[in-house]
């Protein structure tokens, strides 16, 4: 019963980071939220929570997994409550950004606790079902809130998409009030306030400008805070090594930077989120914007490619000791496939593209994702074998969210830019083919990375020792 409670947070999360896609027409009618009001609701609450999710990682260090996940699940619940009253774009926006630093104080909590109570034989296939939830929360975020847009839930219209987080919020608190365990205490480190905010504020100086730069028309400020952006995490860096020098406990871990499994986990981590992400957004856009279909209609668009995932988040965690990191390189070739079709058939179909014509490798995505996401956690820090389990659990989520939250933001302003004011069909579709394009090219990398990972031992062999 208590993996299930974990799951259900990191499924709300995940759930929320994409259900605002199917919603976008509804907020520009009802609150009149413009673009960079839309982007903000859609990608604010992505860089709030992935900035946040080390420090959330810390601080579960510091008060207990258990006390922060209780309290990071319900000040989730009560954040998605406000999104849910909201009136005007600003106060959703605000709302949003709150959603996204409680969600990065629960999910942290989530992967210590099935680190430190799960015993290891039982660790790794909990790790994929931690995937599992991961994926199918983004997917379903397209399928059931198209569902529960179309459906006008008590006459709530968009605001049903923040307000079904209410009562699972709050029956996930009371279950884990009573049946989460604390994981043995390993001592209490002490915060780093400057890693913290030298880390989230480099993060934020990169993704604040990606988000709105473009609606903006690329002010003066955009560049100075992408150009500032890279001194500001070097400097944190920095303060995090000399911290580390001197005996004091830094926010980052920087030696796990060193292991070239891991180091190799994180470019994989960086090209499948952001690829497959960014895809789902703009893809999203395409239906509802070009092709003219309903919310619901989008989501039954979804559906296929939600099966197709679903089905090989399934089957993966069972097959993680077989097959490890060729079950991640084996999904990745697989979405890779489906991406480059679906690049074909846009190519071949400009104004006359059709939401049928995508299902074909719209499946092969899902299918692909399903395979590679759910286990790719797993097979990094089973690969590492590093002490510093907790550690590397958390900068590689950081990096899974930070990733997708990039996409988002990054590629969606490639997206905008290729749109222009053309909205017709062949606008739409040419604008995911730049989509699409950088998608694969990201893909190729995480491909080649992932091929370098280590595989289980043969029957008989012993593995060989992690690279450091």
């Amino acid at each position: 019963m208590m993996l299930p409670v974990l799951l259900a947070a990191m499924f709300m999360v995940q759930f929320d980071l994409f259900v605002v896609n199917v919603a976008a027409p509804s907020l520009e009618h009802d609150i009149h939220a413009g673009q960079a009001a839309l982007e903000l609701i859609v990608a604010g609450y992505g860089f709030t929570y992935a900035s946040g999710l080390v420090t959330g990682g810390r601080l579960g260090d510091i008060v207990g997994s258990r006390v922060m996940f209780l309290w990071g699940t319900l000040s989730f619940t009560a954040a998605s409550l406000l999104c849910g009253l909201a009136q005007s774009p600003g106060q959703l926006v605000a709302a949003r950004l709150v959603q996204g630093l409680t969600g990065a104080a629960m999910v942290p909590q989530v992967l210590a606790l099935i680190m430190g109570v799960f015993p290891p034989q039982e660790r790794s296939k909990a790790m994929g079902w931690f995937g599992v939830a991961l994926g199918t929360g983004g997917v379903a975020g397209q399928v059931l809130g198209g569902a529960l847009l179309q459906g006008d839930v008590l006459g709530l219209g968009w605001r049903v998409i923040f307000l079904v987080n209410v009562p699972i919020g709050v029956v996930a608190v009371a279950l884990g009030w009573r049946l989460l365990p604390q994981p043995p205490s390993q001592g209490r480190p002490k915060l780093d306030p400057v890693g913290a905010i030298g880390v989230s504020g480099s993060l934020a100086l990169a993704l604040i400008p990606l988000v709105i730069g473009r609606t903006e028309h690329w002010p003066v400020w955009a560049w100075i805070m992408l150009g500032a952006s890279v001194p500001a995490m070097a400097a944190s860096l920095r303060w995090e090594s000399v911290l580390a020098s001197r005996g004091g406990q830094p926010l980052l871990d920087l030696t796990l930077f060193r292991n070239k499994v891991f180091a190799r986990g994180l470019i994989v981590c960086v090209g499948v989120f952001a690829a497959f992400y960014s895809f789902m957004f703009s893809l999203t856009l395409v239906l509802q914007g070009g092709l003219g279909l309903s919310p619901l209609h989008a989501g039954y668009t979804f559906a296929p490619l939600a099966v197709a995932f679903a089905g090989a988040s399934l089957f993966g965690p069972r097959k993680v000791a077989v097959y490890g990191a060729r079950l991640v390189s084996a999904g990745i070739v697989i979405a890779g496939v489906g991406m480059a079709i679906t690049l074909v058939v846009l190519q071949a179909s400009g104004d006359s593209t059709s939401w049928a014509r995508l299902i074909g490798p719209m499946v092969l995505i899902g299918l692909g994702n399903g395979l590679a996401v759910p286990v790719l956690a797993g097979v990094v820090l089973a690969g590492a074998r590093t002490a510093a389990a907790g550690a590397a659990a958390g900068v590689l989520t950081t990096s899974q969210q930070f990733s997708s939250a990039a996409g988002v933001a990054g590629i969606g302003t490639v997206f905008f830019t290729a749109l222009g004011s053309h909205h017709d069909v062949a606008a739409f579709a040419h604008s995911l083919e730049w989509v699409l394009g950088i998608g694969l090219v990201l893909i190729v990398i995480a491909l080649v990375a992932s091929a370098m990972l280590p595989s289980p031992p043969r029957p008989g062999k012993a593995p060989k020792p992690a690279a450091n």
